[in-house]
């Protein structure tokens, strides 16, 4: 049964896989609008297998080479930081590595986990910048988190989004990130680029599976 884009909202989706039963049998759609591929709401996992999963994760703040491959996009972010940016790492996980690297270079960044750093009273706040790493992949509405992305930087801001892009989906079934169950959203640079169409921002990717969004200044 086909499920409707959960980033775009069109029907016009067809499924690209099936993963076998060892994997869990869960079906994937790709949608011809804004060229997400995600998984239906009947194979999500619910919260208690989800956090279980993510606490498998090694996220260690300390560790060298998990430092190294967050600073693929940090590097890009800082670099366009201004002295006094504040910042949110949306996603920041059970060990909230990038807060720290952030917070040692002299930036002030709170932490924002729905399973690990919940404090909703973050999300009133607006931000210079806001850091997303390995965490779009676990949207399930990912048309309603990328809004709320957009609603909490503030105008001239930058959002840093770290992902695995597709380049080509008919390799879709040999690739190793559809096999983690809370991977449910895919994207290509054709994606985020509508992602940045529909909210009036600008993107690029700088480096491998790396994309930055600019809000627009406000008019003066």
């Amino acid at each position: 049964m086909a499920s409707q884009c959960p980033l775009c909202h069109s029907w016009d989706v067809r499924r690209i896989h099936t993963s076998s039963e060892r994997l869990g049998s869960r079906e994937f759609f790709l949608c011809s609008v804004c060229d997400l591929v995600h998984v239906p709401v009947r194979y999500h996992l619910d919260h208690d297998a989800e956090k279980a999963r993510y606490l498998l994760h090694n996220n260690d703040p300390a560790d060298p080479e998990y430092r190294k491959f967050l600073s693929r996009l940090w590097n890009v972010v800082r670099a366009e930081l201004s002295s006094g940016a504040q910042g949110l790492d949306f996603g920041s996980g059970p060990g909230p590595a990038l807060v720290h690297m952030a917070t040692e270079d002299g930036f002030d960044i709170l932490p924002y986990d729905p399973y690990f750093a919940p404090d909703p009273s973050v999300l009133e706040s607006r931000f210079d910048f806001i850091t997303c790493t390995e965490t779009a992949e676990h949207f399930s509405s990912p048309g309603t988190e990328f809004k709320q992305l957009h609603s909490l930087l503030k105008a001239g801001g930058i959002l840093g989004v770290m992902t695995s892009m597709s380049a080509d989906w008919s390799q879709f079934p040999n690739w190793h990130y559809n096999r983690d169950p809370t991977h449910i959203a895919y994207y290509s640079r054709r994606t985020l680029e509508w992602v940045s169409d529909s909210l009036h921002m600008e993107v690029d990717f700088p480096t491998a599976n790396v994309a930055i969004f600019r809000k627009p200044s406000e008019v003066r």
